[in-house]
């Protein structure tokens, strides 16, 4: 059996990366990401497209684990997730859940104040 607990800190690692297509490979093919405040994002092809547009701006970022749990296929993820963009950055607290299936992400629900982030974010 796949140990949970350490793809997650892998997949969490691999953000700093910013590789769109690494990231959804961590997916199982009908996946799905749902960051809290947005509509969820079924599918791995659709989270590759998603996360690709989502990082476009970061210059950087490095996710700090606080605490992990996990007990079966369920994960439990505290973080605060340090982004840098061209112009600014972010410290964002977050706590993400995650359904595994065979060593996959089945999916990912992820909790974060949109507005400290959109505070931060670049503007268009």
């Amino acid at each position: 059996m796949a140990d949970n607990a350490q793809i997650i800190r892998d997949f969490v690692a691999a953000w700093s990366r910013l590789d769109p297509d690494e990231l959804a490979g961590y997916f199982c093919e009908d996946g799905c990401y749902y960051n809290m405040p947005t509509k969820p994002v079924k599918g791995r092809d659709n989270v590759r497209q998603f996360i690709a547009g989502f990082i476009a701006n970061w210059t950087e970022t490095n996710w700090d684990i606080i605490n992990l749990v996990a007990d079966g296929d369920v994960v439990c993820c505290e973080r605060l997730d340090r982004t840098k963009f061209a112009e600014g950055g972010v410290d964002l607290p977050c706590f993400g859940v995650f359904e595994m299936s065979d060593g996959k992400i089945k999916e990912w629900r992820d909790y974060f104040d949109l507005n400290t982030f959109m505070q931060a974010a670049p503007k268009a």
